[in-house]
């Protein structure tokens, strides 16, 4: 009775660090996956708006709300509060998820890398800092 017991507990064991180990993959492929992001968007401390807002404190942050940034109505009036899933669906494709923002981009698709991509914006709180 005790081996069926002492396998599970090695398999939920050995899960737990696997994915502790491709969470940090994850983060630093979004950091690569967000260069297509800097010519309009930055994050971390001393972050200032561009072309596009500043992205510190995304998560939870409502949007069309970082200071000192002209958003377009359709984005100050979506009602969104980003989440994982929330991004997730806005960046296959912002012009359909907020029809008339001033976004030009053409998204991304890719599941994983879009996944990726939240994963290393989510670590900034919003001062830039990266949360503990």
């Amino acid at each position: 009775m005790k081996t069926p017991i002492l396998s599970a507990l090695a398999v939920v064991t050995t899960s737990v660090f696997v994915a502790a180990g491709a969470q940090a993959q994850d983060v630093a492929a979004g950091k690569t996956s967000f260069n297509k992001c800097l010519a309009c968007h930055a994050i971390g401390e001393g972050a200032k708006n561009k072309v596009g807002p500043e992205l510190n404190g995304l998560d939870g942050r409502h949007s069309g709300t970082a200071p000192d940034y002209n958003y377009s109505d359709a984005n100050k009036n979506s009602g969104i509060t980003w989440s994982k899933e929330q991004f997730l669906e806005y960046i296959k494709d912002p012009k359909a998820k907020i029809p008339g923002t001033k976004m030009a981009f053409a998204g991304i698709k890719n599941e994983t890398e879009a996944n990726n991509l939240w994963a290393y914006l989510s670590q900034f709180d919003k001062d830039g800092k990266t949360k503990q």
